[in-house]
């Protein structure tokens, strides 16, 4: 699995937790064969009946570890289908909106970034054009997109987003309730 710097299952994290695992069950298996041996030899006393307690406390403990790594685990695989989900829906969203706005490749490049977040000076250094043809670019987007500005550009794909759905195709949600 893929992940990213930071994601609760990234490579050192989960290797360092799968050690840590791993030790656990070590020690448990170490501790249940004492346990037993401590039977065979002395009986079930009161220190040997401490002993199969923490025993016992160290195996659930490992056992509910290795349930909640695979809970979380399997939580983060699907934020990440959603995210992937959420992605793609945002970028047919675009897609189609620069063509019912019939943009040019240039303005779509220019709208593209602009949605992105760079500024007209970092546009125009990336385009390698002038940035008074990014302006003249920005304002004919804004013209096509009926809206008045920068803010208000980036705002429409904002909106559309919060106010539309995004399901998995094939998914339904009807009648599901959020609890």
């Amino acid at each position: 699995m893929r992940t990213l710097p930071g994601h609760p299952f990234s490579s050192l994290r989960l290797t360092t937790l799968l050690a840590v695992v791993l030790l656990q069950a070590a020690s448990a298996i170490f501790f249940i064969g004492d346990f037993f041996w401590e039977i065979h030899l002395s009986g079930l006393v009161s220190h040997t009946s401490f002993e199969g307690l923490a025993t016992l406390g160290l195996v659930s403990g490992v056992l509910f570890g290795v349930a909640e790594m695979a809970r979380i685990q399997r939580s983060a695989r699907m934020a990440e289908n959603s995210l992937k989900i959420a992605a793609n829906a945002f970028g047919e969203m675009i897609t189609e909106r620069f063509e019912t706005w019939s943009l040019s490749a240039s303005e779509r490049d220019v709208a593209l970034l602009t949605i992105k977040g760079f500024d007209v000076e970092e546009i125009a250094r990336l385009r390698k054009t002038a940035t008074s043809t990014v302006r003249a670019q920005q304002a004919s987007i804004y013209a096509k997109s009926q809206t008045h500005n920068r803010g208000h550009f980036v705002s429409s794909f904002i909106d559309a987003l919060v106010e539309t759905p995004v399901i998995a195709s094939g998914t339904s949600d009807q009648g599901k309730q959020d609890t």
